[in-house]
């Protein structure tokens, strides 16, 4: 894999790990004043509430997730092994790691997996 390309993937990734990081502290300081009005609202603001509650760990947690595939692209990256498959070794497309940098499988892998998650 061309060097450049690492480069310009790792401060894609760096930026995305800055960004998301930025969000789940945004959303904590929501749950924060959800948590403080919960207690004076009527029945149909505490349900409201609920709902804004579930939606924000819903989001937290999704990109909980991707922070952690970010982590785990970087720590390939340090490795040397970053753009290379994690089940067949094959490298993955530079045209799928520009729409997904974090991506860990190549295509064909990554459908296999899918698939046995059904």
């Amino acid at each position: 894999m061309k060097k450049g390309f690492c480069e310009k993937q790792k401060d894609l990734l760096i930026a995305q790990r800055k960004e998301i990081l930025e969000s789940l502290d945004g959303r904590n300081e929501q749950l924060l004043k959800l948590v403080e009005t919960v207690e004076t609202g009527d029945d149909v603001d505490i349900a409201s509430d609920k709902i804004d509650r579930d939606l924000l760990k819903s989001l937290g947690d999704a990109d909980a997730r991707r922070l952690k595939m970010i982590d785990a692209a970087l720590d390939r990256m340090n490795q040397g092994k970053y753009g290379l498959c994690l089940m067949c070794g094959k490298p993955i497309p530079e045209a799928r790691l520009e729409v997904i940098p974090y991506a860990a499988l190549c295509v064909e892998c990554q459908t296999k997996e899918e698939r046995r998650n059904r």
